[in-house]
């Protein structure tokens, strides 16, 4: 374990929303960076905090990167392997690298996604779920269930 690493906390108010002109309607908060990434010792090229405005769209495109999409609020339209699907909060779309794909509001209000780019790489070392280690809480008032 690497004891010279931090925790530290971007908060929301911190994180402006930057419109993404190529796109309609488009606003994103990048909530970790490349260099964050880097900082961490993980390959991701972004993580962002997208709203997709009433009417707009994430025009078809595709990446160099993969790309997880998670919706969390609203309903949007996603073009998936060529057809348009309706999905809704709580919904996960996995687009490798190279695949055309777009989100489009499809409700009465802005919906939010997060949207994470992976590196693809051809020699990456295999996947596996990660370790969690229980440490005694150094605080007056530890956390148990039931209190957060």
């Amino acid at each position: 374990m690497n004891t010279a690493v931090q925790t530290w906390v971007k908060t929301a108010d911190t994180m402006e929303w930057s419109p993404m002109p190529d796109h309609v309607s488009l606003f994103h908060r990048e909530i970790v960076s490349a260099a964050e990434a880097d900082a961490l010792r993980v390959r991701a090229s972004s993580v962002l905090w997208e709203k997709i405005g009433v009417g707009g769209a994430v025009l078809p495109h595709f990446h160099n990167v993969a790309e997880i999409i998670h919706i969390t609020a609203g309903k949007v339209r996603l073009l998936c392997n060529g057809e348009w699907k309706s999905y809704q909060a709580g919904d996960t779309f996995l687009v490798p690298a190279g695949v055309v794909h777009s989100v489009a509001n499809d409700d009465a209000s802005p919906t939010e996604q997060i949207s994470i780019f992976l590196p693809v790489e051809e020699d990456a070392p295999r996947n596996r779920f990660f370790e969690t280690i229980r440490v005694p809480v150094p605080t007056e008032r530890p956390l148990t269930e039931g209190n957060g």
